[in-house]
């Protein structure tokens, strides 16, 4: 598996904004974009989503996706969402791809030690 590809090419913003609603739903939240966030989020998410960048770059795009706040509730589920599709993708034992995804999300969320940053990368470079 090539470490350098598309992996959030399949996310338009349309599908960003359905996930978000779809989370803001079952939590019975209000589904809405910020005044602040939403239209530099999209612009950002709009221009890079479709690159080809590692595994790990992709996360940190979701991180910084969430920390603009584009929406009022669930960025970072919202976003974390996205990444653990992403990585049920891969092909992994099932046991390996919930620690990833654990890792992942942590890494969205803003709330990942360096240990957990360090051994994601880690995982991410043995994608060569």
């Amino acid at each position: 598996m090539d470490r350098v590809q598309p992996w959030l090419a399949p996310f338009t913003w349309a599908m960003v904004t359905a996930q978000n609603s779809v989370l803001c739903a079952a939590g019975n939240a209000l589904h809405k974009p910020t005044s602040d966030g939403h239209e530099v989020t999209m612009a950002l998410w709009e221009k890079h989503h479709s690159e080809p960048m590692g595994l790990d770059e992709a996360v940190d795009l979701c991180r910084r996706c969430h920390r603009l706040a584009p929406f009022c509730f669930y960025n970072g589920n919202t976003f974390s969402s996205i990444v653990a599709l992403v990585i049920r993708k891969l092909d992994l034992p099932s046991i390996q791809v919930a620690l990833i995804r654990s890792l992942a999300g942590h890494i969205v969320a803003g709330v990942a030690s360096d240990e957990e940053i360090r051994a994601f990368r880690e995982f991410c470079a043995s994608l060569d």
